[in-house]
């Protein structure tokens, strides 16, 4: 880029709002000298919150007013027609403008989506715009998407989303060639939907490193970059692996806490312990990626503390970075005149 970042952030979005958005965006200040950031909120409530960090008049922070709020359970066409100078679509309609180059909130994930869509439109050739999250994996992380934008998606959508995935990934990663799966309930070509068959077919033939279907414990121990799913079945699988991390965190604080043995045996186990625990924290992950629109929008969790909201901002930065809807809408125009060709 030729200037610096601009990422206009939704302060008043999620379960908590400014007093989790204020202080992680002066951490990521303090992290990137070069980063510019619009608090996008009401006035007086951003103010005080700077306050009472004891924050410096910056000249990289700006303050945008916005006096309504989309609550988090504000149905998204309500939100979308009702609520103009919410904090949600002033931040959305900065990216528009050009202002800022993303948008970051914490806010109703439907309302979002609904708006990013309305007000940024889709790229050429795509149908709908997928969320995509990374998710840890014995390799490192894996991409994976739908997580819950479309709940029924046909094999033309699993095309699309599987060529965002690797965009992204090929993007962030570095990855010259991401290899994308499918999900599926069994490896074998017999196996599956009808949708998921058809979708198999177009990705064989979409010129994609495509290694075939993939199960659910593959999102986590397989040799795969970018795991395809619609939104039904991405959303339940995340959900499922989030409880499943609480589960085992649950399970093994109770057994270190079983007797002075154990009291003894976590004492000796502390560095291990912390070591995993910062493996499957989920707020090393947190930022989730609405792809397919004509900018940059990065989903926070509403629950996201400053840590969490935090690494929202950095995964909006990288995006940004590397001009992620441009190299998306760069490989599905190839695509497209490959198609065309044959």
């Amino acid at each position: 880029m030729t200037r610096p970042p601009t990422i206009a952030l939704d302060a008043m979005g999620g379960d908590v709002g400014p007093d989790v958005v204020v202080p992680a965006a002066l951490s990521a200040l303090d992290a990137h000298s070069n980063l510019r950031l619009i608090l996008v909120g009401r006035r007086e409530e951003l103010e005080s919150r700077l306050a009472a960090a004891k924050a410096t008049a910056r000249e990289n922070l700006q303050l945008r007013h916005a006096s309504e709020v989309v609550a988090m359970d504000d149905a998204p066409a309500l939100a979308l027609r009702t609520k103009k100078d919410s904090s949600m679509r002033v931040a959305i309609d900065l990216v528009r403008s050009g202002e800022a180059d993303a948008c970051v909130s914490a806010g109703n994930t439907g309302a979002l989506m609904a708006t990013a869509r309305f007000v940024l439109k889709t790229l050429p050739g795509i149908d709908r715009p997928a969320i995509c999250t990374s998710i840890p994996s014995v390799h490192g992380h894996t991409h994976m998407l739908d997580l819950g934008a479309n709940v029924d998606s046909k094999a033309e959508h699993l095309l699309q989303f599987a060529v965002m995935g690797s965009e992204l990934a090929h993007a962030v990663d570095g990855i010259e060639r991401p290899r994308v799966g499918l999900l599926n309930i069994g490896a074998e070509d017999i196996k599956g939907n009808e949708q998921v068959k058809d979708a198999n077919g177009l990705l064989v033939a979409s010129g994609l490193n495509y290694i075939g279907f993939v199960e659910g414990d593959g999102i986590f121990l397989s040799d795969v970059d970018v795991v395809v799913c619609d939104g039904f079945v991405g959303n339940v699988a995340l959900k499922t692996s989030e409880g499943v991390a609480k589960l085992a965190r649950h399970f093994m604080t109770l057994e270190f806490k079983r007797n002075l043995l154990t009291r003894l045996a976590a004492l000796a186990a502390m560095p291990v312990l912390k070591a995993f625990g910062r493996r499957i924290d989920p707020r090393r992950y947190n930022g989730a990626s609405l792809l397919g629109l004509q900018g940059i929008v990065i989903k926070s969790h509403g629950s996201a503390d400053r840590l969490a909201f935090a690494n929202a901002i950095e995964i909006a930065i990288l995006e940004v970075e590397k001009a992620v809807p441009q190299r998306i809408h760069t490989r599905l125009a190839a695509l497209h005149a490959e198609r065309q060709a044959q």
